[in-house]
């Protein structure tokens, strides 16, 4: 493994281990919201106050289903490190340039094929 493959390896791993704990932090946070909205009786529907309950769940479950898609992509990426093809462009199998992995790590194509990856 190269210098630089086993660099992108680290970086990767941190980012994984990151992610975890972000998805971890918010299922705390949603599971304390919904505990708190089944201990509090009142109208928060209606609340001038802030935000309702239902709203705060709804993004958090948003989040939690960013950080988890996020996290596959991690693991893909460390699967493709695994079995050599991390930094090959999966349309035209050229290099991806290490600027584009050092900006987006868990990059699948090169800059001129970012557009179709979108589109499988």
């Amino acid at each position: 493994m190269s210098t630089q493959t086993a660099a992108y390896a680290a970086d990767l791993a941190r980012d994984r281990a990151d992610e975890v704990e972000r998805i971890a932090g918010l299922r705390r946070e949603f599971d304390e919201v919904v505990e708190a909205s089944e201990a509090n009786i009142a109208d928060d529907e209606h609340d001038p106050e802030g935000s309702t309950i239902a709203y705060e769940r709804t993004q958090i479950d948003a989040l939690i289903r960013q950080a988890e898609a996020h996290l596959a992509e991690i693991d893909a990426a460390l699967a493709r490190l695994a079995d050599g093809a991390y930094g090959r462009c999966e349309v035209c199998g050229d290099d991806i340039p290490a600027e584009r992995l050092e900006a987006r790590p868990t990059a699948r194509t090169c800059v001129a094929h970012a557009g179709s990856a979108l589109r499988r």
